[in-house]
Protein backbone atom coordinates (compact mmCIF):
# COMPACT_ATOMS: atom_id res chain seq x y z
CA UNK A 1 0.00 0.00 0.00
CA UNK A 2 1.81 3.53 -0.93
CA UNK A 3 0.95 6.40 1.22
CA UNK A 4 0.87 9.49 -0.22
CA UNK A 5 2.82 12.68 1.78
CA UNK A 6 0.37 13.85 4.27
CA UNK A 7 -1.51 10.46 4.53
CA UNK A 8 -2.10 9.60 8.10
CA UNK A 9 -0.76 6.08 8.54
CA UNK A 10 -3.91 3.58 9.88
CA UNK A 11 -3.25 2.90 13.72
CA UNK A 12 -4.52 -0.58 14.88
CA UNK A 13 -7.16 -0.93 17.23
CA UNK A 14 -6.06 -1.27 20.67
CA UNK A 15 -7.39 -4.52 21.05
CA UNK A 16 -5.08 -5.79 17.94
CA UNK A 17 -2.01 -4.25 18.87
CA UNK A 18 0.27 -6.62 20.00
CA UNK A 19 0.82 -6.95 24.01
CA UNK A 20 4.73 -5.62 24.91
CA UNK A 21 6.82 -7.78 27.25
CA UNK A 22 6.01 -6.86 30.84
CA UNK A 23 9.55 -5.48 32.53
CA UNK A 24 11.20 -7.56 34.86
CA UNK A 25 12.25 -5.59 38.16
CA UNK A 26 14.97 -8.02 39.37
CA UNK A 27 17.41 -7.73 42.17
CA UNK A 28 18.71 -9.42 44.95
CA UNK A 29 19.68 -9.16 48.43
CA UNK A 30 22.97 -9.82 50.11
CA UNK A 31 25.00 -7.76 53.12
CA UNK A 32 26.32 -4.80 52.31
CA UNK A 33 30.03 -4.48 51.55
CA UNK A 34 31.89 -1.43 51.72
CA UNK A 35 32.12 -0.62 48.12
CA UNK A 36 28.08 -0.14 48.33
CA UNK A 37 28.69 2.93 51.00
CA UNK A 38 28.94 5.88 47.98
CA UNK A 39 25.88 4.20 46.38
CA UNK A 40 24.24 4.35 49.99
CA UNK A 41 25.70 7.69 50.45
CA UNK A 42 23.66 8.90 47.64
CA UNK A 43 20.34 7.43 48.33
CA UNK A 44 20.24 8.82 52.14
CA UNK A 45 21.01 12.32 50.83
CA UNK A 46 18.42 12.34 48.23
CA UNK A 47 16.16 12.25 51.11
CA UNK A 48 18.02 14.40 52.72
CA UNK A 49 17.76 17.01 50.32
CA UNK A 50 13.94 16.75 48.60
CA UNK A 51 11.98 15.15 51.40
CA UNK A 52 10.92 15.10 55.26
CA UNK A 53 11.10 11.26 55.34
CA UNK A 54 14.22 11.81 57.48
CA UNK A 55 14.49 14.36 59.31
CA UNK A 56 18.22 14.99 58.82
CA UNK A 57 19.25 18.32 57.17
CA UNK A 58 23.09 18.08 56.62
CA UNK A 59 23.83 15.74 53.53
CA UNK A 60 25.62 12.30 55.19
CA UNK A 61 29.50 12.44 54.18
CA UNK A 62 31.13 8.69 53.58
CA UNK A 63 33.12 8.81 56.65
CA UNK A 64 30.10 8.98 58.28
CA UNK A 65 28.77 5.99 56.80
CA UNK A 66 32.28 4.36 56.69
CA UNK A 67 31.96 5.01 60.91
CA UNK A 68 28.90 3.70 60.82
CA UNK A 69 29.30 0.21 58.35
CA UNK A 70 32.31 -0.17 60.78
CA UNK A 71 30.31 -0.01 63.76
CA UNK A 72 27.66 -2.28 62.32
CA UNK A 73 29.97 -4.69 61.18
CA UNK A 74 31.41 -4.79 65.25
CA UNK A 75 28.14 -5.40 66.95
CA UNK A 76 26.91 -7.93 64.40
CA UNK A 77 23.70 -5.97 63.46
CA UNK A 78 22.53 -6.70 59.64
CA UNK A 79 23.73 -4.00 56.94
CA UNK A 80 21.29 -5.33 53.94
CA UNK A 81 21.70 -3.97 50.35
CA UNK A 82 19.48 -4.58 47.19
CA UNK A 83 21.66 -4.88 44.07
CA UNK A 84 20.20 -5.00 40.42
CA UNK A 85 21.72 -7.98 38.34
CA UNK A 86 24.51 -5.38 37.00
CA UNK A 87 25.28 -4.14 40.19
CA UNK A 88 23.56 -1.15 41.16
CA UNK A 89 22.54 -0.22 44.58
CA UNK A 90 18.57 -0.15 44.47
CA UNK A 91 18.21 0.56 48.34
CA UNK A 92 19.23 -0.87 51.54
CA UNK A 93 17.84 -1.77 55.32
CA UNK A 94 19.80 -1.81 58.67
CA UNK A 95 19.45 -2.83 62.17
CA UNK A 96 21.29 -0.21 64.92
CA UNK A 97 20.83 -0.13 68.62
CA UNK A 98 17.77 1.03 70.08
CA UNK A 99 20.24 3.02 72.48
CA UNK A 100 22.66 3.14 74.36
CA UNK A 101 22.49 1.26 77.49
CA UNK A 102 22.87 -2.35 77.98
CA UNK A 103 19.55 -3.07 79.10
CA UNK A 104 17.74 -2.38 75.54
CA UNK A 105 20.34 -5.40 73.64
CA UNK A 106 17.93 -7.06 72.61
CA UNK A 107 16.14 -4.10 70.99
CA UNK A 108 16.88 -2.54 67.56
CA UNK A 109 15.68 0.23 65.43
CA UNK A 110 15.38 -0.37 61.62
CA UNK A 111 16.44 2.17 58.83
CA UNK A 112 15.56 1.43 55.31
CA UNK A 113 15.49 3.82 51.92
CA UNK A 114 15.13 2.64 48.62
CA UNK A 115 16.29 4.97 45.61
CA UNK A 116 14.81 6.29 43.06
CA UNK A 117 12.60 4.51 40.98
CA UNK A 118 12.74 1.55 42.94
CA UNK A 119 9.80 2.39 44.77
CA UNK A 120 6.23 0.74 44.50
CA UNK A 121 7.66 -2.71 43.13
CA UNK A 122 7.71 -4.64 46.27
CA UNK A 123 11.51 -4.39 46.73
CA UNK A 124 10.86 -2.14 50.38
CA UNK A 125 8.33 -5.43 52.07
CA UNK A 126 11.29 -7.83 50.96
CA UNK A 127 14.00 -5.80 52.21
CA UNK A 128 12.25 -5.35 55.40
CA UNK A 129 11.38 -9.00 55.91
CA UNK A 130 15.02 -9.78 55.19
CA UNK A 131 16.10 -7.29 58.08
CA UNK A 132 13.50 -8.91 60.43
CA UNK A 133 14.42 -12.49 59.37
CA UNK A 134 18.34 -11.64 59.96
CA UNK A 135 17.61 -9.61 63.60
CA UNK A 136 15.83 -13.02 64.14
CA UNK A 137 18.28 -14.99 63.47
CA UNK A 138 20.34 -13.14 65.86
CA UNK A 139 18.17 -13.66 68.71
CA UNK A 140 16.53 -10.00 68.70
CA UNK A 141 13.35 -9.45 70.55
CA UNK A 142 11.40 -6.31 69.82
CA UNK A 143 12.28 -3.82 66.22
CA UNK A 144 11.31 -0.37 66.51
CA UNK A 145 10.46 2.17 63.92
CA UNK A 146 10.75 6.02 63.75
CA UNK A 147 9.18 7.27 61.12
CA UNK A 148 8.26 11.07 60.17
CA UNK A 149 4.49 11.80 60.72
CA UNK A 150 4.57 13.54 57.57
CA UNK A 151 4.79 12.69 53.77
CA UNK A 152 5.80 9.00 54.94
CA UNK A 153 2.49 7.07 54.57
CA UNK A 154 4.00 4.76 52.52
CA UNK A 155 6.60 3.48 55.64
CA UNK A 156 4.18 3.55 57.89
CA UNK A 157 1.95 1.45 56.04
CA UNK A 158 5.10 -1.08 54.91
CA UNK A 159 6.01 -1.32 58.55
CA UNK A 160 1.63 -2.33 59.38
CA UNK A 161 1.75 -4.21 56.29
CA UNK A 162 4.70 -6.67 58.02
CA UNK A 163 3.33 -6.51 61.94
CA UNK A 164 4.47 -3.06 63.57
CA UNK A 165 2.09 -1.59 65.24
CA UNK A 166 1.88 2.21 66.46
CA UNK A 167 3.64 2.59 69.62
CA UNK A 168 2.81 6.32 70.09
CA UNK A 169 3.40 9.64 68.79
CA UNK A 170 5.51 12.51 69.33
CA UNK A 171 4.62 15.87 67.51
CA UNK A 172 6.28 19.06 66.87
CA UNK A 173 9.61 17.50 68.06
CA UNK A 174 11.73 18.39 64.49
CA UNK A 175 12.02 21.14 61.99
CA UNK A 176 12.82 21.15 58.96
CA UNK A 177 12.13 23.05 55.39
CA UNK A 178 10.13 25.66 57.71
CA UNK A 179 7.79 23.16 58.97
CA UNK A 180 7.19 21.51 62.51
CA UNK A 181 7.36 17.73 62.20
CA UNK A 182 6.85 14.90 64.16
CA UNK A 183 7.74 11.37 64.73
CA UNK A 184 5.06 8.06 64.96
CA UNK A 185 6.76 4.98 67.18
CA UNK A 186 5.91 1.79 65.62
CA UNK A 187 7.29 -1.66 66.80
CA UNK A 188 6.97 -5.50 66.11
CA UNK A 189 7.90 -7.80 68.44
CA UNK A 190 10.37 -10.39 66.77
CA UNK A 191 10.36 -14.05 67.69
CA UNK A 192 14.13 -15.24 68.32
CA UNK A 193 15.88 -17.77 66.39
CA UNK A 194 18.81 -17.60 67.63
CA UNK A 195 20.75 -16.43 70.60
CA UNK A 196 22.22 -13.07 70.67
CA UNK A 197 25.49 -11.67 71.52
CA UNK A 198 25.57 -8.91 73.42
CA UNK A 199 26.44 -6.29 70.84
CA UNK A 200 29.83 -6.98 70.69
CA UNK A 201 30.15 -7.32 74.76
Amino acid sequence: MQFEPGDRRRVLPRHLRPTPAPEVFSYSIRPARASDLPHVREIYNHFVSNSVVTLDERRSSIPYWREKFAMLTRLGLPFLVAVSPSGVVLGYALAQPWAGKNAYRYTVEDSIYLGPGAGGKGLGGVLLQALIDACQQLGIREMVAVISDSKAEASIRLHAKLGFVEAGRMGRVGHKFGRDLGTVYMKKALTPTGRRRLFGR
